[in-house]
């Protein structure tokens, strides 16, 4: 299947969607208890296991609709199966707070090991969006995997130590906050390596 575009509005409500819902159900659940099966499962497990089920259905709407998923998606979709599932299946929340922690070391540790090979594997996802000189890849890369790590050890700090609906606010609004932040502070860096296109 050839990539085929969608409208941007399109792609941000199946990319922030089922983040959204999952912020809503667990404001309306977040005080119920529900029995499945002879267990008891609470409000936040709900809200998970809907989170579950919309990542799976915005994932398969925009391989249906592009023809690809990226692979931030495709690590995104993956570790929430796994950790979703483990989190309904053992009845427990700690594990679907442990995804954001693995998913950020893990895009650290992917940047990290092109950067050690002397690459930006960086610049092969977001090339279209900041079309940058080489050694600006670099340090735009470097940049991002100090970020990525904060961002584990930032998500660690507040499930383990907050409440779950401090979790909720944080994962929901915190974690889209930061990037937006992060990369806006980046200005600087793309001035000074953005490739300027030649009259012609």
């Amino acid at each position: 299947m050839a990539d085929k575009k969608i409208s941007p509005g399109l792609k941000a409500g199946l990319d922030l969607g089922p983040v959204l819902i999952f912020f809503a159900l667990f404001l309306l659940l977040k005080d119920k208890t529900f029995t499945i099966g002879g267990a008891e499962y609470d409000g936040f497990l709900a809200a998970t296991a809907a989170l579950v089920l919309m990542i799976v259905i915005s994932s398969v709407a925009l391989w249906r609709l592009t023809g690809r998923l990226s692979p931030m998606q495709l690590a995104t979709l993956v570790l929430v199966i796994v950790f979703g599932g483990l989190s309904i299946w053992l009845n427990d929340g700690r594990f679907i707070k442990m995804k954001p922690t693995l998913l950020y070391l893990l895009f650290a540790g992917i940047l990290g090991f092109g950067l050690l090979r002397g690459k930006s594997y960086l610049a092969l996802v977001m090339e279209e969006m900041f079309p940058l000189k080489p050694e600006g890849w670099m340090i735009f890369t470097r940049r991002f995997t100090f970020f990525f790590l904060g961002l584990a050890v930032l998500n660690e700090l507040v499930w383990r130590t907050m409440s779950d609906q401090a979790w909720v606010l944080f994962k929901t609004f915190g974690l889209m906050a930061a990037m937006f932040v992060f990369i806006l502070s980046q200005n600087s860096l793309f001035k000074r390596y953005e490739i300027e296109e030649k009259d012609g």
